[in-house]
């Protein structure tokens, strides 16, 4: 079965052959994931070399990801699925008022942004300290910061609301 997968914005093509490989794009890659501890925690070997990362569901095909200190937002739907999303006009980018949330707990190292500044998509709103490593989490989406829930040095647990973004529609 194919599943198109959407990363921060970019489309990809997965499926799996009858041998195990993972074909992105038509490339093949050899790909074995394992939970560790039953947890968000995610062990995945890709070609011979091992990554780990934090995954957290955000919505039914929707997923964060946080992988070597970057998060990623991404959509995971079969084929049918997308193309259905795709006629009903779904698969557009984030809008309205996108939440950024704390993959895991964590210490707030650094608020960059504040109340009212314009933002880029990829542009670093906070850093959280977890696990002994520092994740820059990003902004989705371009827009306008219409809430900082919290400030340097506070604690939050998995799942906090740090900082919403508004679209120039939801800034109205």
């Amino acid at each position: 079965m194919k599943y198109i997968t959407t990363i921060d914005g970019t489309e990809y093509t997965i499926e799996w052959d009858e041998s195990g490989q993972v074909i992105v794009d038509g490339k093949s890659f050899n790909i074995s994931l394992n939970s560790l501890g039953g947890g968000d925690l995610v062990s995945m070997i890709f070609n011979n070399r091992s990554i780990e990362a934090v995954v957290n569901s955000a919505e039914r095909d929707r997923w964060e990801i946080l992988l070597n200190g970057e998060n990623y937002d991404v959509r995971v739907q079969d084929e049918r699925a997308y193309r259905l999303a795709r006629a009903r006009g779904e698969l557009e980018g984030d809008s309205g008022l996108v939440p950024t949330k704390s993959p895991m707990p964590g210490v707030i190292v650094n608020v960059l942004v504040e109340v009212g500044q314009t933002v880029s998509k990829g542009d670093t709103l906070v850093i959280l300290e977890s696990m002994k490593m520092e994740n820059e989490l990003k902004a989705t989406l371009d827009g306008i910061v219409q809430e900082v829930m919290v400030a340097a040095g506070a604690t939050v647990e998995k799942g906090a609301v740090l900082v919403t973004v508004g679209d120039e529609e939801a800034a109205e």
